[in-house]
């Protein structure tokens, strides 16, 4: 079978197409044939040999992989042949592992989509999930201000963020670097979306918050942006870092804090691996995210589909920062 293997480190290049032997379930294990395979950030830093959670090379990345299982070892009990199921690495030993046109996993680890969830919307699970986390680690938002910034809008979990942040009753105002960008955002759902490349960013957050601020920031680019966030806070506000992907601040977070000090703002860094020992909340988490899709609560964002063999064209565009929605292979 076809898979996508990273040997040595480095950009796109280093993603080599290979023939592998089929794999063959053991015993309490099953089979998924790829239907839609996920590519996301996670993917490049595997690449890049960066992960904290690397594999050990060969690696083949990938995080989310849905399809149908077409094989299961002795004693499996919970699976069919012909069940559509969708497998996060998040629920495997080791992480990656979906970009290939098939994977073998316990038979504990996939989640069973309805027949209502296309292939390439469940791909998109992985992001709900890890929205759903966020607010649940952000904490309730009290008192009249109920106001949610997001930043990078155009982006998967982005998108995912503000649907699940309207859900619950908040106004959602996202940042993003371009015209065309901002377009998709606002389509995606955003309440308010801020062009960082044309707008006075402060200004426009205070018109929209009547001057008040926003009550939550979840920030994925770090570096300026997070200072911004801190700024852009009202009075208990809260900022949930969850990447860095411009870098680390370049002023000292815990000074700005102090020099904010009469609004007694929080900041709080988190990761889905958190969950990693925790399998109960991580799975309840994904069956909520199931339900919602599937009841039409939270849409998929819209994806650009590629072939197995144009993994180095996802990852390009990663690279440049010219993804909008999420990004989809077909095996």
């Amino acid at each position: 079978m076809k898979a996508i293997q990273v040997q040595v480190p480095g950009g796109p290049e280093s993603l080599i197409e290979v023939d592998v032997p089929e794999p063959l379930p053991g015993p309490g294990q099953v089979r998924v044939k790829a239907r839609a395979i996920g590519v996301g950030r996670p993917d490049v830093l595997i690449r890049q040999g960066t992960y904290k959670w690397m594999p050990p090379l060969p690696a083949i990345p990938g995080a989310e992989m849905a399809g149908e299982i077409d094989a299961i070892g002795e004693g499996v009990q919970l699976w069919q042949p012909g069940d559509r199921v969708l497998v996060s690495a998040r629920e495997l030993a080791q992480r990656g592992g979906c970009y290939a046109q098939a994977i073998v996993v316990p038979e504990d680890a996939p989640y069973r989509l309805p027949a209502t969830l296309a292939f390439e919307d469940a791909v998109s699970l992985p992001n709900l999930q890890l929205a759903l986390a966020l607010m649940r680690v952000a904490g309730e938002v009290h008192g009249a201000n109920r106001h949610a910034l997001i930043t990078g809008a155009s982006g998967g979990v982005a998108g995912m963020l503000c649907q699940v942040a309207k859900h619950k009753g908040l106004t959602t105002i996202g940042t993003s670097r371009s015209a065309d960008k901002s377009r998709f955002a606002l389509e995606q759902g955003f309440d308010h979306v801020i062009c960082t490349a044309q707008d006075d960013v402060k200004a426009r957050i205070q018109h929209i918050t009547h001057g008040h601020g926003v009550a939550l920031v979840f920030d994925h680019l770090g570096g300026q942006s997070l200072i911004d966030g801190l700024h852009s806070l009202a009075p208990w506000g809260t900022l949930v870092s969850y990447n860095i992907v411009q870098g680390m601040p370049s002023e000292d977070v815990f000074k700005v804090l102090r020099n904010l000090l009469g609004k007694s703002l929080a900041v709080r860094c988190f990761s889905m691996h958190t969950l990693d020992e925790d399998v109960s909340l991580r799975r309840a988490l994904m069956h909520e995210a199931i339900t919602l899709m599937a009841h039409g609560q939270v849409k998929a964002p819209e994806c650009q589909i590629f072939k197995l063999s144009q993994v180095r064209t996802t990852h390009e565009l990663l690279d440049r920062g010219m993804v909008s929605g999420k990004l989809v292979m077909h095996p």
